[in-house]
């Protein structure tokens, strides 16, 4: 017996519509087009989360090393004070400590610049 493939099928496009769903002309309503520009989308959505966790890095940097130079001293001499006194601390931490509790940063300041 021959064993047809339709309700698969139907399944499968039913949820490739559903993400196609508000594309501009036949982006949104011929297989086609919108098979590729649902996989294009997906495959922007993965570098996207990638590229995320970089943006997030690069802000959280530019808050210290702000915060570092009220104090008079750079982000990079900080960090290397910091990890001459065996101080480990990720830079979302830093960062939240340097916007939000500005004492508690001076004082890891401090321990940053006192000589090994």
């Amino acid at each position: 017996m021959r064993i047809s493939y339709a309700a698969a099928r139907r399944r499968k496009k039913k949820g490739y519509f559903k993400l196609a769903k508000g594309g501009y002309a036949a982006k949104g309503n011929c297989w086609r087009q919108v098979r590729q520009n649902v996989e294009k989308g997906l495959v922007y959505a993965y570098t996207g989360r990638k590229d995320r966790k970089g943006e997030y890095r690069s802000l959280w940097i530019a808050r210290i090393n702000a915060a570092c130079r009220e104090m008079d001293t750079t982000y990079s001499r900080f960090m290397a004070g910091l990890k001459k006194a065996k101080i480990t601390l990720n830079h979302k931490m830093i960062s939240e400590m340097a916007l939000k509790d500005q004492n508690s940063f001076k004082k890891l300041v401090s321990m940053a610049q006192k000589p090994a």
